[in-house]
């Protein structure tokens, strides 16, 4: 699993919101939707470039529309998700707002889109109760800077709404975030529970399977022993016995590992769901197995299935959709259940088939079962798997 959600943190970098960039294609994931705002600096840029000022004016400027700049990302590429330090944050989204207001006062109405990029470091850092306040604050002075020229109207009352919306925008998202890695963290301490759960269902298990098998032979060993010298015949019958509840348990053991490690629908179901979760794939998979089940053998073979088809899905479809389905059929050879997994991404496996599918084919053959690979309804792949149920005859179903 941990192999997986790596690989859907590369296939499908969104989900990497809220967690600082690992590596260099999330670095440059993060900044571009970071840059989809900069455009608001198109106006000072160009109000420079057009040599209106003085040359010592443009130099300083350009110097403070950089250091705005640089006060911007560091707000919102470090401090988006948890903050440790509030000096930080505090220095610089105060740097941002006196940046703001001298540069606008400065040079006039084209930088006052600076503003902007203001409420937005507010909703994107800043908690929600200090949002509520501050982002109204923020367009309000927006707008008492921008009266200061004839002629604004317009222009304050069309930035005065972006600073207002896009701030609040910005704390929408950022508890967004926050909900997904509480939802993250959530996950990770309920896999956790379910493998201690699942230790702790083992050891009792085993407890019970060989505590008494286990006592039985050390009573009876210590009555061989002392039975040895006086009574030979009986401490051997009682090494007989040592020997046949040894043999027991030995077959109780073998009985109780294979049930561990026999798939079963149900869990290979939430398996599936949490798989094509985590890789950002829309799960469109029932809740629960079918009613009426193949044997124990069949339902191994339809388990093995799913898992080799969700894999195929994560790891090589680039889908975003892929539903499950199974499907009870009457055909010539008897009841079948059929399983059928199907996708929208860019296709089959190849070719030719991997050693996955030739495997899970060879597995489904051996429980008189048929396994089916090809394109989808509509696009993508579709892999399906029909066994015969309880009862069923045996054969070539089709």
């Amino acid at each position: 699993m941990k192999e997986t959600a790596a690989e859907c943190n590369e296939l499908h970098p969104v989900y990497t919101f809220g967690r600082p960039p690992r590596g260099r294609r999330q670095f440059l994931t993060k900044a571009g939707w970071i840059g989809v705002w900069l455009v608001f600096l198109s106006s000072p840029i160009q109000d420079l470039a057009a040599g209106r000022h003085t040359p010592l004016a443009t130099v300083l400027g350009s110097l403070g529309l950089a250091v705005f700049v640089v006060c911007y990302l560091t707000l919102v590429f470090r401090y988006t998700t948890r903050i440790l330090q509030w000096g930080g944050v505090i220095t610089s989204f105060g740097l941002l707002v006196a940046l703001a207001v001298v540069l606008a006062l400065s040079f006039g109405d084209h930088w006052l889109g600076l503003f902007v990029y203001v409420s937005v470091s507010a909703g994107a850092v800043l908690p929600m109760r200090y949002t509520l306040w501050v982002v109204p604050a923020v367009t309000v002075l927006m707008v008492l800077v921008g009266l200061r020229d004839d002629g604004l109207g317009d222009l304050i009352t069309n930035l005065g709404v972006i600073t207002l919306l896009v701030g609040f925008a910005m704390s929408g998202v950022r508890q967004l975030i926050r909900t997904t890695i509480q939802l993250r963290q959530a996950r990770a301490t309920v896999a956790q529970l379910a493998a201690n759960e699942e230790r702790l269902r083992l050891a009792r298990d085993l407890h019970d399977l060989l505590g008494h098998s286990l006592s039985l032979i050390t009573l009876k060993s210590e009555l061989a022993g002392r039975m040895l010298p006086d009574h030979p015949d009986k401490a051997a019958q009682q090494v007989a016995d040592i020997e046949q509840v040894s043999r027991q348990a030995l077959v109780d053991v073998r009985e109780a590992v294979s049930g561990y490690r026999r798939r079963t629908l149900a869990g290979e179901l939430a398996g599936a769901r949490t798989a094509l979760t985590a890789a950002g794939i829309e799960a469109d998979v029932p809740l629960e197995a079918p009613a009426e089940l193949p044997g124990e053998e069949g339902e191994a073979a339809l388990a093995w299935a799913l898992r080799e088809a969700v894999t195929n899905v994560v790891r090589h479809s680039g889908a975003y959709h892929c539903t499950v389905t199974f499907t009870a059929r009457q055909t010539l050879a008897g009841r079948l259940l059929e399983l059928s997994v199907e996708d929208d991404g860019a296709g089959g496996p190849g070719a030719a088939a991997g050693n996955g599918l030739t495997g899970l084919a060879e597995r489904v053959e051996a429980v008189g079962g048929v396994l089916e690979t090809g394109p989808g309804a509509r696009r993508g792949f579709r892999l399906a798997v029909r066994v015969p149920l309880a009862g069923a005859a045996v054969g070539s179903p089709s």
